[in-house]
């Protein structure tokens, strides 16, 4: 059997005994070989804690871009509701106007017209205040007018104009006469 001696060249002449300056040179290799592993080991873990901080840098970049997205598609929606909104305040004078026409006895188709308005507008989120008989609540209806009473609680006698509220939040107060 052969040993590892006999293989190699160089550990054969370091091992036979060819003297203190052949296992210098060994010592000063393997030296030489551990300090190039040393350095290549520190060049890996800078590489490492780049690929590790590139890596954070992109998922934060990945988080950011994403909350843009929400914010951006919130306020698009806000904008939307905004617009909309707008849109129904700006009809309710019409609603008004055929409100006071009914009163006055106009026609059936006025009727209809203001009906199928109103349908439309109740279906995007509208809701008509008219808190008539109901206790004075300064959050939906203005008072305009009062009429004394025997110590009773305010309550609304009549309704002067309907309030509109537009998805849950009051768009007009309704215009009111209390009692009370």
């Amino acid at each position: 059997m052969s040993s590892s001696y006999d293989q190699d060249p160089d550990l054969a002449e370091a091992g036979s005994g060819a003297g203190p300056d052949s296992l210098e040179a060994v010592e000063a290799e393997l030296k030489e070989v551990v300090a190039e592993a040393e350095a290549e080991t520190k060049t890996l873990e800078i590489l490492i804690a780049e690929r590790d901080d590139y890596l954070d840098s992109l998922r934060r970049l990945q988080a950011d871009f994403e909350n843009y997205k929400k914010r951006v598609a919130r306020q698009q929606g806000e904008q939307m509701e905004r617009a909309a909104e707008s849109l129904v305040d700006k009809l309710l004078p019409v609603l008004d106007t055929a409100d006071l026409a009914l009163s006055h006895g106009s026609g059936e188709g006025l009727a209809q017209l203001r009906a199928t308005l109103l349908s439309a507008l109740e279906r995007e989120g509208l809701e008509r205040i008219s808190p008539l008989g109901e206790a004075f609540d300064p959050n939906v209806a203005d008072a305009v007018a009062h009429e004394p009473s025997d110590g009773e609680p305010m309550t609304v006698a009549e309704v002067l104009r309907a309030g509109y509220r537009w998805k849950g939040r009051v768009l007009r107060p309704a215009m009111v006469k209390v009692r009370g």
